[in-house]
C-alpha cells in the first residue's frame, strides 16, 4: 500500500517508516499539515496517517481542507494522537469520513492490523 504519514514528530515518522516499509508498504512522510495537503493533492495514497495535534496547521485543519476540496474520500484516513479526545468527537470524525483512530503511543502491531484491515 502507498501510505503517507503527517506528523510533526520526526521520531514517529522514522518509526512508521521502518515498520511500514519493512512490511512491504511504500511509506513517505511530512512534518506538517500544509505539506500533507500538498502531497495529497499531488499523489494518490491508499492510507493517510494523520496526527491531530500539530502546531500551526493541525490534523483538524487538514480534515477541514480535505472536506473543502472534495478530497476526503479519496484515501483512507487514520487519525492518531496523544491528546485526549472524547468518544463523541471520535464518532463525529468517523461520520465525516475518517476511517479509523489510534491512540498514541502507537503499537505497531495494532497499526499494521488496522492497515491490513483497510486493504
Amino acid at each position: 500500500m502507498k501510505i503517507l504519514g503527517i506528523d510533526d514528530n520526526p521520531d514517529i515518522n522514522e518509526l512508521l517508516s521502518v515498520a511500514l516499509n519493512g512490511n512491504g508498504h511504500e511509506f513517505s512522510s511530512v512534518q506538517n499539515g500544509k505539506e500533507g495537503i500538498e502531497k495529497i493533492r499531488q499523489t494518490s495514497y491508499d492510507v493517510v496517517l494523520l496526527d491531530l495535534a500539530m502546531p500551526g496547521f493541525s490534523g483538524m485543519d487538514v480534515i477541514e481542507s480535505l472536506k473543502h476540496e472534495g478530497l476526503m474520500g479519496k484515501q483512507k484516513l487514520v487519525l492518531f494522537t496523544a491528546s485526549s479526545i472524547t468518544d463523541e468527537e471520535i464518532a463525529d470524525l468517523l461520520e465525516e469520513g475518517v476511517t479509523a483512530f489510534i491512540k498514541k503511543p502507537i503499537d505497531i502491531e495494532v497499526l499494521l492490523e488496522k492497515i491490513y484491515a483497510l486493504s
